[in-house]
């Protein structure tokens, strides 16, 4: 659908990804009288961070025992393989190694162990040196953890199963369409929210037109742009988002055969980033890296792709320098990966030493919106804001794409505590 049908909705979503459009969902799976209207300012549904991300299906491994990332990834986990089967949408159980390269790794790695056991996570097991080539012969490690309940999925598709299901329970859809105010009218009436979209006209040489819309209630799933959006409607939140892309390497499709599944490092509590590791696709194609450098756009999926006003926010907010002293020798070393293969292709070949430079192609890259505290802290956690009539997510991280089914359930929980909405 090109333009909303109606001036006024019960709710409106702004941000048609995976998050949005889970959130969405489950509002009408349990009030599917509710008029509501999905806003979403590029052509197609999951462009950005959901159509960019690496497809894998994470058990909760990573995540600290308790936190909201840990409940919500095993238990999504569950929902979104339960969901792909119910509906036909293809996925791999592939399984996933995390490898620990030497001594050292190994308590690190035994942590690991113990944090993915206290979380739920199934059928994981500790292997040693001859069970790690059994599963990836070109591997290189002393020991890993095997989670063969990790898997691959295109989440596109799964987006898409999403949408099909909001509009046949009555949802529109509407693409092309930029919130650029929200307005919150302060008093108890209906409606609460003006809502102030532009209809853009992409690629076709015409002018935007701009129009005002209503809605009772508003909930923001704008990812990279999730923290505009919360200052739109006077959020007093601090929380600002740098983005930070990530490129990847293709292997060549005659070297595929190297990577059998997925190979992750063990994580450096030292720096706030993963690192480089293989992951195999749907498509058969293998992705290596990906590495982590700031972007000079909020959507700045290519290296010199530069919005001057972007960039000059983050560089003014002082969190963002905070966090650079803490980091600035891991930042230097990224940037210096993303400008010499030859770099990136020595860490990749601590993990899989045969590897050579003429191996691997040019691949896509990824943007993460990473939340950032005005004392330079990364926020590794879920985020949500409540205003009135008003709610912000601000920060999905990774797994958001895995649990969004029971982040969208969350969400609708607790919104209900801010809007009447007897969900």
């Amino acid at each position: 659908m090109n333009t909303p049908s109606s001036r006024h909705y019960d709710l409106i979503i702004v941000g048609a990804g995976l998050i949005g459009l889970a959130t969405a969902r489950e509002f009408l799976l349990r009030r599917p009288e509710l008029r509501l209207l999905i806003l979403e300012k590029e052509p197609a549904i999951a462009s950005q961070q959901s159509g960019h991300n690496s497809g894998v299906i994470h058990t909760g491994i990573y995540y600290s025992p308790g936190s909201l990332k840990a409940r919500a990834c095993v238990a999504g986990h569950r929902a979104m393989l339960d969901f792909c089967r119910e509906r036909g949408i293809p996925f791999e159980l592939c399984g996933k190694l995390i490898v620990a390269l030497d001594e050292s790794e190994l308590p690190r790695l035994a942590n690991l162990y113990e944090r993915g056991v206290t979380n739920g996570v199934q059928d994981l097991e500790v292997i040693g040196p001859q069970r790690l080539r059994e599963l990836e012969p070109c591997a290189a490690g002393i020991k890993a953890i095997y989670s063969p309940e990790t898997g691959i999925i295109d989440f596109t598709k799964v987006a898409q199963a999403y949408a099909q299901e909001i509009q046949q329970h009555g949802g529109e859809i509407v693409t092309d369409h930029e919130v650029i105010a929200l307005t919150t009218s302060g008093k108890p009436t209906s409606p609460a929210v003006a809502v102030t979209i532009l209809s853009i006209r992409h690629h076709t040489g015409k002018n935007s037109t701009q129009t005002e819309i209503a809605a009772d209630y508003v909930i923001t799933c704008g990812g990279l742009q999730s923290d505009v959006l919360s200052r739109m409607s006077g959020s007093k939140s601090d929380v600002r988002i740098i983005p930070f892309r990530g490129d990847y390497y293709l292997l060549r499709p005659e070297k595929r055969h190297m990577v059998r599944a997925l190979i992750y490092p063990v994580p450096d509590p030292r720096f706030p980033f993963l690192g480089v590791h293989f992951t195999r696709r749907p498509n058969g194609e293998v992705w290596a890296g990906p590495n982590a450098v700031l972007a000079f756009a909020r959507e700045g999926y290519q290296r010199w792709q530069i919005n001057p006003g972007e960039l000059w926010e983050v560089l003014s907010y002082s969190g963002f320098w905070k966090m650079a002293a803490k980091y600035w020798q891991m930042g230097l070393t990224e940037m210096y990966r993303d400008y010499f293969k030859v770099a990136y292709v020595k860490e990749l070949q601590r993990y899989m030493p045969e590897l050579q430079a003429q191996d691997l192609l040019p691949g896509p890259s990824g943007v993460r919106a990473q939340a950032l505290a005005p004392d330079g802290a990364l926020l590794d956690d879920f985020l949500i804001k409540h205003g009135e009539h008003v709610v912000h997510v601000q920060n999905a991280p990774s797994p958001a794409a895995t649990s969004s089914l029971v982040i969208a359930q969350m969400i609708v929980d607790e919104v209900q505590n801010s809007f009447d909405l007897d969900c």
